[in-house]
């Protein structure tokens, strides 16, 4: 069976496991410690982060790109008859969002105002690009079928649900198209079993205390999201 060595909280541990479970693919999960890693993690991680994920034949992959192409090519793409041309495009926008996870964790972990709506503006502004792609006819990304755009943007948009159930602050506030994106993904059931099942309870101890975000102050006034489809 897979063996994914993880970090609790790590949004690209999450893509990982999403793009397992898309493809009903069983696995097993390992979680460390990143302050007090241990040796036989550094020893088969290059750049001592996760994911990790050991293969059947023991072979350890790191980098989530190159993990998630793994998962492609070994148990079959969650599309068919996806053009190279298109898969190129689908690839570019997954790179849209897994490179703003940080961005994402960055954002939510500053402490400071003036930081958090600096980094606040950054990250919209990029949701915002997301906002003019979308048709807003289509369930997910790119259609009604999932595909690895969308599995690539969920540990974004789940993340920012529980900022927004947590707060009040919606990261999508004023991008209907968005928010019925991140609708359709959290309900669509591949979001189950990506985390573990106290990654909220962690996520908010880590993310929404001691944090701008977790003072009460960062709550959206109406008049500042326009209409009130976002503030709801």
């Amino acid at each position: 069976m897979l063996k994914i060595i993880s970090f609790k909280i790590c949004p690209f541990v999450q893509r990982v496991t999403a793009a397992l479970n898309a493809k009903n693919v069983p696995y097993e999960i390992e979680y460390i410690n990143l302050k007090d890693k241990p040796q036989w993690f550094l020893d088969i991680s290059p750049n001592g982060q996760v994911p990790v994920l050991v293969t059947e034949s023991g072979t350890a992959l790191f980098e989530s790109d190159a993990i998630t192409e793994y998962i492609e090519d070994e148990y079959g793409a969650i599309e068919s008859d996806v053009t190279n041309e298109q898969r190129a495009i689908d690839r570019a926008w997954s790179y849209l969002g897994t490179k703003h996870y940080l961005a994402q964790c960055g954002t939510m972990s500053s402490k400071d105002e003036e930081v958090f709506k600096q980094k606040s503006a950054k990250l919209i502004s990029v949701f915002a690009k997301v906002e003019q792609k979308l048709s807003g006819s289509n369930k997910f990304f790119k259609s009604d079928q999932l595909s690895n755009v969308d599995i690539a943007w969920l540990p974004l948009l789940h993340r920012a649900n529980i900022v927004k159930n947590h707060t009040g602050f919606d990261f999508l506030c004023g991008l209907p198209k968005m928010q019925a994106w991140q609708v359709a993904l959290l309900t669509s059931g591949v979001a189950e079993n990506t985390t573990s099942a106290d990654f909220e309870a962690l996520f908010t101890d880590f993310y929404l205390t001691n944090t701008f975000l977790g003072t009460g102050n960062s709550q959206q006034s109406s008049s500042s999201c326009g209409e009130s489809s976002c503030c709801g």
